[in-house]
């Protein structure tokens, strides 16, 4: 009877982590609509950071501060959740930074979620403060004089491909750390770089999000949804 038991205990200990989500998923809402970012596994310092913000609220009433059409997006300043009409936004912070994780097979896609930064030579990110990436379609050429003046690098044939196709950002990659992408709602992007600005780049209607962290669930769902 008690190896019956154990074969059961084994049996729902395995299919419970048979059903564990593959990545972690977060929805940011506005009043212009949604969108679902998955966070990448492979920058873990800045998956876990974005989610520990989460569920503590600290992005919940704060503003897309700063939009640029063309280019992206950019959200997280703790300082503009009660911030007054036309007030400089930005400079905010949480208090502490992240190390930079930069991978060569994660960059500036439209679409990719990533961390602001200042000027600090090691390239550490904001603690809370993110952008996602709208971008737009480059040539072979302008990737090329992308390559020699701005990354001092080769861009791989098949990054080329996608920036040639759906577009991105390829100036900041290797320097501003990409640890998410829009799986779900990429038009809410669209909308918000849209968005009539001030002098500031910050909108003149402000944009209020909330940030929740899918369920178990719900994550599951959503990857079967997603299988090609």
């Amino acid at each position: 009877m008690k190896r019956f038991y154990t074969i059961i205990l084994c049996l729902c200990f395995s299919l419970t982590y048979a059903a564990k989500p593959k990545h972690q998923y977060v929805k940011i809402k506005t009043d212009l609509g949604e969108c679902i970012v998955m966070l990448y596994n492979e920058t873990p310092l800045h998956r876990d950071n974005f989610l520990k913000l989460t569920k503590k609220k600290i992005y919940d009433g704060t503003l897309f501060h700063r939009v640029i059409k063309d280019f992206m997006i950019q959200g997280g300043d703790p300082d503009s959740r009660n911030a007054k009409p036309g007030e400089q936004l930005g400079n905010g912070t949480v208090g502490y930074t992240i190390p930079a994780e930069f991978r060569d097979s994660l960059f500036h896609k439209k679409g990719v979620l990533a961390a602001a930064r200042d000027n600090n030579p090691e390239k550490a990110s904001s603690g809370s403060q993110f952008y996602l990436v709208q971008g737009k379609k480059f040539t072979d050429e302008q990737l090329d004089n992308v390559e020699t003046n701005r990354l001092k690098a080769k861009i791989p044939l098949y990054q080329r491909d996608i920036y040639k196709a759906i577009g991105g950002t390829p100036h900041l990659d290797r320097n501003y750390t990409v640890y998410g992408e829009v799986v779900k709602g990429l038009e809410l992007v669209d909308k918000i770089a849209a968005l009539e600005k001030d002098s500031n780049d910050r909108p003149v209607t402000d944009i209020k999000m909330t940030v929740t962290v899918l369920k178990r669930r719900e994550a599951k769902r959503l990857e079967k949804e997603l299988l090609p």
